[in-house]
């Protein structure tokens, strides 16, 4: 559908111009929104800016070198010459229609409109307030880089081609939100990502209908995510860290930065590729396999290790004999179960406090719930000093997972255990398991399934999931991404002793 018609095309009448813009965008109100205008060459020109978003600099030259024009300069075809001669900047553009001025100038550049003429010059010269690329908190390696994104979108692009050297990586930008009109930039390889993915993503950006997204990636995903709004289990990935987004084009996903987010979504993901870390492909394969080998007992621990104890204190006869020092000496005046829930919302308590806490106060505040809170709860015999052993345990495990959504939704599913077990007994843990592993089986994200390549089974791409691989040996694509280039590089030839003949 052609939108255009409801546009309002602009005047060469600059007055009649200035009039509309004053309607709609309440210029003598607004301090930010300057107007600029001026005479060059016995022409009219009127600048049309917002301050706090405009490079200063940039604009102080161009117009300082258009007042030096004389009136023979322009009298002839005088938008082009401006436009093609005498705008000496690198990103220049024209608009036809005021909601096109006005659009663009509430996103950072400038508009010139010239008096007489039925165009205006839109000048990119805009400057947005930005922090310095940092390694992100979320994502920290011993060795590595220590750029991460930022809230500036062309910083982010930048800082994934600077990775990415290739012509077909493609950034194609568009704006979600009728007030906000947030920039959302597209980010694939066109020769690997699946050309079906792409369309559907494009799509679903543009069958979004809101007013605005002031959180960034993360109303877009619950937007624009297929499936329950209420699914805990995240199915986009985010990361701060540019090698880590580039490592995903590579493999065929496709990336939706958000101008104002540092965040990056990394589409579509299965449960695995939310407890990969890039540390452990920082280190030797070994020491890689050995690290993520940890970080998969404890996740296991994070959601199994409480209701299992729990299971243990109420069917002590399930334990063997080797095992039946598993328990508490003494119970406590509470149930053990809702100890558990008491203990799960404290450690929250805690980390919500030391969050809005001043970092200077963090550690204060830790010492306090560690030392006081725990000491005196388990000396008046409200907890069990087991049940504070085992939920710290837990917690320890849940802060080794890399995903900070997917640490949410597995304390979800630890809690949802617990419950079972508290009324079912042991039952009720088969019976809670194989829910949870059905939920996550009709999970998807954009088609993909979940627990891929569990179920369903591939045993090909599961050795690279339970094991960090040689970059040697990574010479595949994952297979349910069905990128266009399924052959990262070709297999390696094994060296050859030296004397023996060359194979023909």
């Amino acid at each position: 559908m052609d939108d255009t018609k409801h546009k309002i095309r602009i005047s060469k009448k600059l007055d009649e111009n200035l009039a509309l813009l004053q309607d709609r965008m309440a210029i003598k109100e607004n301090f930010d929104v300057i107007l600029r205008q001026m005479t060059v060459g016995r022409v009219k020109i009127a600048l049309l800016f917002i301050d706090g978003l405009t490079n200063d600099q940039i604009v102080t030259l161009l117009l300082r070198h258009l007042v030096t024009l004389e009136q023979e300069d322009i009298t002839l075809n005088t938008f082009e010459k401006l436009f093609a001669g005498h705008i000496s900047y690198t990103e220049v553009d024209r608009a036809e229609y005021l909601e096109d001025v006005i659009e663009k100038v509430l996103m950072g550049p400038q508009a010139l409109l010239i008096d007489g003429q039925d165009q205006a010059i839109i000048i990119d010269a805009r400057t947005y307030p930005v922090r310095s690329p940092e390694e992100p908190d979320l994502e920290k390696v011993v060795r590595g880089s220590r750029d991460g994104f930022v809230e500036t979108l062309v910083f982010n692009t930048a800082l994934i081609r600077r990775r990415l050297r290739d012509p077909n990586l493609r950034m194609e930008i568009v704006s979600v939100g009728e007030r906000s009109r947030s920039d959302v930039v597209v980010c694939y390889l066109k020769d690997v990502a699946n050309p079906d993915l792409v369309r559907e993503i494009k799509e679903r950006l543009q069958q979004v209908q809101i007013d605005g997204m002031p959180m960034a990636e993360k109303t877009l995903e619950e937007l624009i995510s297929p499936g329950s709004h209420w699914n805990p289990y995240p199915r986009v990935r985010y990361t701060e860290r540019p090698d880590v987004a580039a490592e995903h084009l590579l493999e065929g996903h496709v990336l939706l930065l958000v101008d104002t987010s540092p965040s990056v979504m990394i589409t579509p993901v299965t449960f695995w590729h939310h407890l990969h870390h890039a540390e452990e492909y920082r280190q030797n394969p070994t020491i890689g396999v050995y690290l993520r080998w940890v970080r998969f007992i404890g996740v296991l621990v994070s959601v199994f290790l409480l209701p299992l104890w729990l299971l243990a204190v109420l069917q002590p006869e399930i334990l063997p004999p080797a095992l039946k020092f598993i328990g508490p000496n003494k119970i406590g005046n509470v149930p053990i179960v809702v100890q558990f829930l008491i203990a799960e919302i404290a450690i929250d308590m805690v980390r919500l406090a030391t969050i809005h806490t001043p970092s200077s106060l963090a550690t204060a505040t830790g010492l306090i719930a560690a030392l006081l809170i725990g000491q005196i709860a388990t000396t008046v015999g409200l907890f069990s000093p087991e049940v504070i052993m085992y939920a710290a345990t837990a917690t320890v495990g849940t802060f080794m997972t890399p995903s900070y959504e997917l640490s949410f939704a597995n304390r979800l599913a630890r809690l949802f255990l617990l419950f079972m077990v508290a009324a079912f007994r042991l039952p009720g843990l088969i019976i809670g398991f194989i829910l949870l592993l059905v939920y996550l089986t009709t999970t998807r994200s954009f088609g993909v399934p979940y627990l891929w390549p569990l179920i369903p089974f591939n045993w090909t791409a599961l050795k690279t999931i339970l094991i960090r691989t040689p970059v040697a040996m990574h010479n595949t694509r994952p297979s349910i991404l069905k990128p266009l280039q399924p052959v990262r590089q070709a297999v390696p030839v094994p060296a050859r002793k030296p004397g023996s003949k060359r194979s023909r």
